[in-house]
């Protein structure tokens, strides 16, 4: 089994009037199947609106099933007793890190998480250092946040996360309010705590780029998953991915039109390296 599994996820919005009747239901994740493996790093791509978000606070348990289920580390999220578990096994970093740094040092608000489960003092002190140094960030342990850059922050939400020691972490859009190098930093953490960790990394984003190095992609619209397979798998499929509403890496974008106007060159290319060995072939 493993340690995300979804069956038949339905989670629907209720809209009331004033006197609490049921004006309207918006289904926004509709009969959703995933399987997520210890260790694998799954990026889940949408537009905005597409129900990817609501799917990630279902891993959370920070939203419950309407219908279906979901398992977390073989725990169903909608029984109230797991709720405490599920929560340290996966941890979730939203996309605007001030809203979740709530100390003014670095290092007190990294052990905050640590602490509220209720690990001993001198243990929180040495997973705070141990998570900070895992992110880069233990230079700037007695920093206050408000001085660091959003990439920083973000890095530092992140240890937070990882001082908690979960087994699965969800980035639900961590880079959206991010320039091009805080997402680079982001994204390359994200990779490091997966490949040298074993931290199982559930990304959520509509940056086509960011999802390149995953081992598995999910495509969302409308709350369905309408696509799934290995980065080249999806990225092999631009006009369908450009019909969801997405974009595609520019270079894979360029490969594709290449292709269109003759040229010999496979699907699916992910980099630029590998469009210039195939333009050298």
């Amino acid at each position: 089994m493993g340690i995300i599994e979804a069956k038949d996820l339905v989670h629907e919005y209720y809209r009331r009037d004033e006197e609490g009747n049921v004006e309207s239901i918006e289904t926004a994740v509709d009969h959703v199947d995933l399987s997520v493996q210890p260790g694998q790093f799954i990026s889940i791509l949408g537009h905005n609106g597409s129900g990817k978000s609501t799917l990630a606070k279902h891993i959370n348990a920070l939203l419950l099933p309407t219908e279906g289920t979901l398992l977390v580390d073989g725990k169903d999220t909608s029984v109230a007793a797991n709720e405490l578990s599920i929560r340290r096994n996966a941890g979730m970093v939203f996309q605007n890190p001030d809203n979740q740094i709530i100390a003014s040092v670095v290092e007190e608000d990294v052990g905050f998480g640590p602490e509220n489960i209720g690990v001993p003092t001198e243990e929180i002190w040495q997973r705070v250092e141990k998570a900070l140094k895992s992110v880069g960030m233990w230079e700037y342990r007695t920093h206050s946040p408000n001085r660091l850059s959003g990439g920083q922050k973000q890095r530092v939400a992140i240890a937070g996360v990882m001082a908690m020691e979960p087994k699965c972490i969800i980035l639900d859009e961590p880079t959206a309010m991010l320039d091009p190098d805080g997402r680079k930093e982001v994204i390359k953490t994200a990779h490091e705590l997966n490949k040298k960790k074993g931290v199982t990394i559930i990304l959520i984003t509509h940056y086509m780029e960011e999802v390149v190095d995953s081992d598995y992609v999910y495509v969302m619209e409308k709350g369905a998953v309408v696509m799934q397979g290995s980065p080249r798998e999806i990225f092999s499929q631009v006009d369908a991915l450009k019909k969801y509403r997405l974009d595609v890496p520019q270079v894979t974008l360029l490969a594709d039109e290449l292709r269109k106007a003759g040229m010999n060159i496979p699907a699916g290319i992910l980099t630029r390296e590998e469009l210039l060995e195939a333009l050298c072939r």
